[in-house]
């Protein structure tokens, strides 16, 4: 069962529950049995989002299996001071919103409870009573997330199963802080065409082979079909690079040019430097920047050459220019790795890492130490890869930025329809 089906599946279990009469309780839920009788009831008083509500739960006791039980509602969440709805916005706040737990705590408190910024919203409201008061605290959302994680554990097995048919990948790791100064990287797979992120894992480093084994193997378990992997993107990472050529030997590795620009600045910054050397103020800026523009020039003929003859040809007139020799060498060496997209093997890979798809990420405060544990880190980039693949790109572009597909989620992209469900369905929330 994938994930989409899981959300179907949740949400009309949730409608199930909502249509239920007090004719359909009187059926034991355990025997199945009709002979009931009422057993009492109990009040509960949950608190929504317009506010606190008293409730009446019903109590039922089955003559034949002799086991009593409670009406249940699709608007409450079993033993939990809240109802569903406050978890979900909750939870939607700290991953859209992109707060932290304390300050969504706070907004959700302050909304419930007509108290702390409401009052600075509604200068003319009156403080609610002593009694009205809401106590939600960041623990207790951190809590809900993390139950969240632990239901997006579940779902790994199958999870992108029929719906992603990948054959380029593009890969990606973010460092994080736990708690002890203690450093993970969460490392990152994505579908170069629809932009779906396969589910992370949570490592000690990235230079070995076993972090890129256990991100494969993870993908695998989700439905990625190694067999069909023809090419991957990374910004150069030497577990990768061994790990393909152990385990996966027919799939090629893209370098990622945006990393390679990276690379050659420093060298870039050097040879400017060297050509203005003991030249007069005025004469040595127009020098640099004239050296600048002529590097910036021959090193875009090369990367962005369209046959591998082109990028020869400016690769040797990059080696003529003076002081461009580490520069020109640095590109020889990976020279096959950058022009891999002009090969029909490969057609349609990315030439840029995914590093971009932890921007969302990134915005969050609480993006890793306040995760405190490996698993606790691992659980919410799981249910954020999630929220990922359900939430549409904005149809605006900024000004710096468009989406290659506006107003479309991931998995919209790969041609799955996810018309009435979201990421909080597929969680179980």
């Amino acid at each position: 069962m994938n994930i989409i089906e899981r959300a179907r599946a949740f949400l009309q279990s949730v409608l199930e529950l909502a249509s239920r009469t007090g004719w359909d309780w009187k059926r034991c839920p355990r025997c199945g049995s009709k002979e009931t009788i009422r057993w009492g009831s109990y009040m509960r008083h949950p608190w929504f989002l317009d506010g606190r509500r008293q409730v009446q739960v019903v109590r039922h006791k089955c003559r034949q299996c002799q086991k009593t039980y409670g009406e249940e509602s699709a608007y409450l969440v079993r033993r939990s001071w809240y109802a569903r709805e406050v978890h979900r916005c909750a939870i939607d706040h700290w991953l859209h919103g992109r707060l932290s737990f304390r300050r969504c705590a706070e907004i959700v408190r302050s909304w419930l409870g007509k108290q702390e910024r409401y009052l600075q919203w509604q200068p003319l409201a009156i403080g609610p009573t002593s009694q009205a008061v809401c106590h939600l605290a960041a623990s207790t959302v951190y809590r809900w997330l993390d139950q969240a994680g632990i239901v997006a554990e579940q779902t790994v097995t199958g999870q992108l199963a029929d719906i992603a048919k990948t054959e380029m990948l593009g890969v990606d790791g973010l460092w994080a802080r736990l708690k002890g100064k203690t450093k993970r990287v969460v490392l990152m797979a994505v579908d170069s065409v629809s932009g779906l992120i396969w589910p992370p894992v949570v490592a000690r480093g990235e230079e070995s082979e076993r972090p890129w084994q256990r991100l494969f193997e993870r993908a695998q378990q989700a439905g990625l079909d190694l067999d069909q992997l023809r090419g991957v993107t990374s910004d150069g990472a030497r577990g990768l690079g061994a790990y393909l050529k152990h385990q996966l030997p027919w799939v090629h590795l893209q370098r990622c040019v945006w990393h390679m620009w990276r690379t050659l600045s420093g060298d870039i910054a050097r040879a400017v430097s060297q050509a203005s050397q003991g030249l007069p103020d005025a004469q040595a800026k127009l020098v640099r920047e004239q050296i600048r523009q002529q590097l910036k020039s021959l090193i875009h003929q090369v990367l962005d050459a369209s046959t591998y003859d082109e990028a020869e040809q400016a690769l040797l007139r990059l080696i003529e220019l003076p002081g461009a020799e580490k520069i020109a060498k640095t590109l020889f060496e990976h020279l096959d790795r950058l022009l891999l997209h002009v090969l029909v093997y490969c057609q349609g890979i990315q030439r840029v890492g995914p590093e971009c798809y932890w921007r969302d990420f990134r915005l969050r405060l609480s993006r890793g130490r306040n995760h405190r544990s490996d698993r606790r880190l691992q659980r919410a980039v799981l249910v954020w890869a999630i929220y990922h693949n359900f939430t549409p790109a904005q149809l605006r572009f900024e000004r710096k930025r468009r989406y290659r597909h506006p107003g479309l989620a991931p998995l919209e992209v790969a041609e799955a329809s996810i018309k009435d469900i979201s990421y909080l369905d597929a969680l179980g929330i």
